[in-house]
Order: structure tokens, then sequence, then C-alpha cells
């Protein structure tokens, strides 16, 4: 693979992956909600499920291409109402001195993660318009899903440190902050449903 192919494949990589998306909203929303402690296990969850579609989307792309206009079809309106679901949720969400709810777990970030249709996009799109005109290769589709979970998790890492930077902003005003974080993955919604 030429280098300014790989060269263009890491600019895709992080332009996608810095871009809000429900899981560096979630994560961001979390951290300010409940700290880096409690919301580890919401963020290693976010990152095992990054890593874990992008597997599966390499598998899709190796073996089952014929498939996936009907997966992602499923995936994208399940996703959507998900992603609607958390939107409402964060809307209304308190900081977690004032809220007796406890739902920063692995489980709910690692699910998370399988009906963000962003990081399908995401990984589907890397591989088909940057590799495989050069390899379809399971190992080498492996090998550049893993690259794309890696940027996307560096990303979340950003936008837990962004969160942990206005965490004391948040507390004082996260009725208006919620609202804008709602706001945006009802865009991402749009965008899912529009595609």
């Amino acid at each position: 693979m030429p280098s300014y192919r790989i060269g263009n494949f890491f600019v895709y990589a992080v332009i996608n992956a810095f871009t809000p998306g429900p899981g560096n909203i979630l994560a961001m929303n979390t951290v300010t909600n409940y700290g880096w402690r409690r919301g580890k296990p919401l963020f290693l969850g976010i990152f095992a499920g990054y890593y874990a579609v992008q597997f599966l989307c390499a598998v899709f792309v190796y073996g089952v291409s014929t498939f996936l206009p009907n997966v992602l079809n499923v995936i994208k309106y399940a996703g959507a109402a998900y992603i609607l679901w958390l939107a409402l949720h964060i809307a209304v969400s308190k900081p977690a001195e004032t809220s007796q709810e406890h739902s920063a777990s692995f489980l709910r970030g690692f699910l998370l993660q399988f009906v963000n249709i962003k990081i399908y996009l995401f990984g589907i799109t890397a591989l088909t318009g940057y590799v495989t005109d050069y390899s379809t290769s399971l190992w080498v589709l492996l090998l550049f899903e893993g690259i794309v979970a890696t940027v996307g998790t560096a990303a979340t890492l950003s936008w837990i440190g962004a969160g942990m930077l206005i965490q004391r902003i948040y507390r004082k005003h996260f009725r208006i902050i919620n609202i804008v974080l709602a706001l945006a993955l009802l865009e991402c919604v749009f965008s899912i449903l529009t595609v």
C-alpha cells in the first residue's frame, strides 16, 4: 500500500474518531457526573466494545459483505433508538451528588458500541475506502481495524479529559451542558436516519 494511502487512512481515522459520537459524548458526560474513578468501568466498556465492533467489521468486510447492508440497516435503527434514549437520559440527568443512579457500568459502555452505527460505518469505510484495494487478507483487515479502534480509544480519552476539565463548571451549569450534549446526540440520530 502506498504511503500516501496510509497517510490518508490516518487522517480519516483521526478526524472521524475525534468528532462527537455517542461513545465520546457518553464518556464526557459520565466523567463530569461521576469522575474518573466511578466512571472507569464504563470507559473500559467503551474501549473494549470499540475493539470488539472493529473486529466484527473486519470479519464482515472479509467474509459476509453480501449480508452487510441488511445487518447495517437493522443496527442503524436499533442504534438510533438507543442513542435517542441516551440523549433523553443525559438531558434529564443530574450530577452524581444529587442523583441516586449508578449507571457507569462496563456493560453499558460495552453494549453502547454495538449499537453505535458511527463506529460500524467508520470501520467499514476505513477498510473499503483505503485497504481492500490492496489487500483483503483477514489479518491485514484486523490490523487496520485495530488501528481504527486505537485511534478511537485515544479520541474517547480526549473527551474524558475535556470532561474532567469542565467538571467544576458542569456542577454549576449541568442542565445547560446536558441539554447541549443531548442535542449533539440528537444530531447523531438525525445523521444516522438520513444516511
